[in-house]
């Protein structure tokens, strides 16, 4: 693949140490972006203006643009978010978003219903 044919998405978490939210959106990210990810972390501790305006949002991610996402560690938001900017890997996000055709027997896992997770396998 060549730098022309290679789009990098530039982008800016709001986050914190041991921010497990902030934690979940990177994975999530990582699974659902269409492009390569160029993703700057940006502690919020460490600064009294940021922890004014980030503190109580954790984790928010920023575009290029400047457009602001809360709860981007739930899977159907950064999802429509990432559709709005045509950065939706579409293929990724069908195979988290179907519905469990298992109706038998469920493990102890958590598992993913409908973009619901739930924990002992589930109602």
């Amino acid at each position: 693949m060549t730098a022309e044919s290679e789009e990098v998405i530039h982008l800016t978490l709001y986050t914190t140490t041991g921010c497990h939210l902030c934690e979940a959106l990177e994975a999530w990210l990582g699974r659902l972006v269409s492009e390569p990810v160029r993703l700057e972390r940006v502690e919020v501790a460490d600064d009294a203006a940021l922890m004014a305006t980030y503190a109580t949002r954790l984790p928010v991610l920023k575009d290029a643009a400047g457009t602001e996402l809360d709860g981007g560690h739930e899977p159907e938001c950064l999802a429509a978010w990432l559709a709005a900017r045509g950065r939706l890997d579409m293929a990724a996000w069908q195979e988290v978003a179907k519905p469990s055709d298992d109706d038998g027997p469920r493990g102890h896992g958590a598992v993913m219903r409908q973009g619901r997770r739930y924990l002992g396998g589930g109602p």
